[in-house]
């Protein structure tokens, strides 16, 4: 077993803190919440301790559910209940809203953007996904175009995340099913591949793993699933239609959490999973060590009651080995350690 060691609580948003986002290089991160404002927190003097840099209030009118970094580290995203996503910027040093992007009918739930920095998605309590093209011009502001409208779930889309390596979106919704997006490579449209179907309740979120052949998922049913990519030439002789390739569900992970799990995330250096869920546990995960790859075993390594009510995000640092962060609806934003045992 494992031990999570408290390292700092961060307190200032008024409300829920729905998400937060490290930046790229780890020495920042946003949050966001109820209160309708985006807050930057920046590492203090070198150290590990982090301290509130701006809050961004003139960007959205209603709660901000999710704030998303792009990997270059120069444009911040925020999702809000309001129906629009604010891009952010800090050319002049400072902040600033260049760019907002309407068109959703309804709350909007999860923005991501692409490894490229070319796309970026968006999804809705409208049942859509969104995927919006980034032009870039020298000298001029950038250019949201959006390129597809998806319309394959049915209900509520509570999340959207893109594959590690590839141009591959994933979606998380009510209906209780994932679904996957690709563009074809023959006249660029956006198509839907077949959904990816186990829970029995909504998933409230997916993560890729850094290698980006499995998909982990969370859900009301108080479960973690995991995915596994199967290529055509796959030894187990699974069939692909039309040389695609699949995910099957290859573990579910249940008897660990006591409510619904609303987050997970996934260690891109460590091969960890985090779980936040909403009996105010935070959660880490471990594969065995003699785990088959096809039918993989993961164990609880450790466990704390890390807010005073639901946990809603759960995110690793991307750089430094064991550190994360939670967010809850307590208010608070917490920074922790995940060690080994001695």
């Amino acid at each position: 077993m494992g031990k999570l060691e408290l390292l700092q609580t961060l307190t200032g948003h008024v409300g829920r803190v729905w998400s937060a986002a490290w930046h790229p290089t780890g020495t920042m991160f946003a949050s966001c919440g109820e209160d309708k404002t985006v807050r930057v927190w920046v590492q203090a003097d070198g150290g590990d301790r982090y301290t509130a840099q701006a809050v961004l209030t003139d960007g959205q009118s209603r709660t901000i559910r999710d704030v998303a970094w792009s990997y270059c580290g120069h444009y911040l995203a925020s999702a809000s209940f309001d129906t629009t996503v604010a891009i952010w910027d800090r050319k002049s040093g400072e902040f600033e809203c260049n760019a907002t992007l309407e068109g959703h009918d309804n709350e909007v739930k999860s923005v991501t953007w692409s490894r490229s920095g070319s796309l970026l998605a968006t999804c809705s309590r409208d049942k859509s996904v969104w995927i919006w093209e980034i032009h870039h011009a020298p000298d001029q502001e950038d250019e949201y175009e959006c390129v597809a409208v998806l319309n394959g779930h049915t209900q509520d889309v509570k999340k959207v995340c893109w594959h590690p390596h590839d141009d591959l979106l994933a979606s998380a919704s009510y209906d209780n099913t994932i679904r996957l997006y690709k563009q074809d490579p023959v006249d660029n449209e956006w198509e839907m591949l077949e959904p990816l179907e186990s829970h029995t309740s909504t998933v409230w979120s997916i993560v890729f793993d850094a290698t980006g052949q499995r998909l982990a998922s969370c859900s009301e049913d108080k479960t973690v699933k995991l995915w596994q990519r199967y290529g055509p030439d796959n030894t187990l002789g699974i069939p692909c239609p039309e040389q695609s390739a699949v995910w099957k569900c290859v573990c579910t992970l249940s008897g660990y959490h006591t409510r619904s799990v609303y987050d997970i995330d996934w260690c891109k250096r460590t091969g960890l999973l985090a779980t936040a869920c909403g009996d105010d546990m935070l959660r880490v995960f471990r594969e065995a060590s003699d785990s088959d790859p096809n039918e993989p075993t993961f164990e609880l390594v450790a466990s704390v009651e890390a807010h005073t009510q639901d946990v809603n995000k759960v995110v690793w640092h991307p750089h430094t080995p064991g550190v994360l962060l939670t967010t809850s609806d307590d208010g608070e934003i917490k920074l922790w350690q995940f060690s080994e045992a001695d």
